[in-house]
């Protein structure tokens, strides 16, 4: 699924999609016929998410050590990796030994002990800085991100997700921490997995790239 590659494989990047993967054939899959004629292909299958998540939330569960948990959902875009990643987080709870209190929140800023950002995208990493920032003040014991997806940008600014423990004051230095993201994909526009173009393509359970037709069609 990653293309060629002949270096060792970074696990810390996630699943690395190379930008010579052709994808997958839309007609191999099922997807809402109104989108028929807007997509190019599929880039990560519905099922291949899935797995990713349940992975990356035993990841979590792992670094973060059966603590009180407090995740922060971005929206809207993050709505659906973050309700797959906590059910995924809330089942290895009930099968532990120990109960791990977890809440569920949309960027209401108050005082927080530990906390978990769920975003969809990160892309040149400037808006997660900023949210990082603003949380900054709220002196939580740790923050860590978690991201579905990671684009590989001539924009981009080295920020990357990490679970990285990190006191308060040097939340802006999360970038250098080892990474989890699900999927490092290259500079494509995707939709799917509550991914939108202008509001369109969130009933898509696969994340794909979207076409000029189906820009065009859905242009605001």
């Amino acid at each position: 699924m990653a293309g060629n590659r002949e270096e060792a494989p970074d696990y810390g990047r996630g699943v690395v999609i190379m930008d010579d993967w052709p994808g997958y054939d839309l007609s191999l899959f099922t997807y809402p016929q109104h989108y028929y004629g807007d997509l190019e292909y599929v880039l990560i299958p519905h099922g291949i998410i899935v797995d990713r998540i349940e992975r990356l939330a035993k990841d979590i569960m792992k670094d973060i050590g059966y603590c009180d948990i407090m995740v922060l959902c971005v929206l809207k875009g993050g709505y659906k990796f973050c309700a797959d990643l906590v059910e995924h987080l809330k089942n290895i709870s009930r099968n532990s030994d120990r109960c791990v209190s977890m809440k569920v929140d949309f960027i209401r800023l108050k005082s927080y002990r530990n906390v978990l950002i769920v975003e969809d995208v990160v892309g040149t990493g400037r808006t997660m800085k900023a949210l990082l920032s603003s949380i900054e003040k709220y002196k939580p014991n740790k923050i860590k991100v978690a991201s579905l997806l990671v684009k590989r940008t001539p924009r981009s600014d080295g920020f990357r997700p990490d679970y990285g423990e990190t006191e308060h004051s040097q939340v802006k230095e999360l970038a250098g921490s080892q990474s989890y993201a699900g999927f490092e994909i290259p500079n494509l526009f995707v939709v799917g997995y509550a991914l939108d173009y202008n509001e369109y393509f969130r009933d898509l359970n696969h994340i794909c790239v979207i076409n000029e037709h189906g820009k065009e069609k859905y242009r605001v």
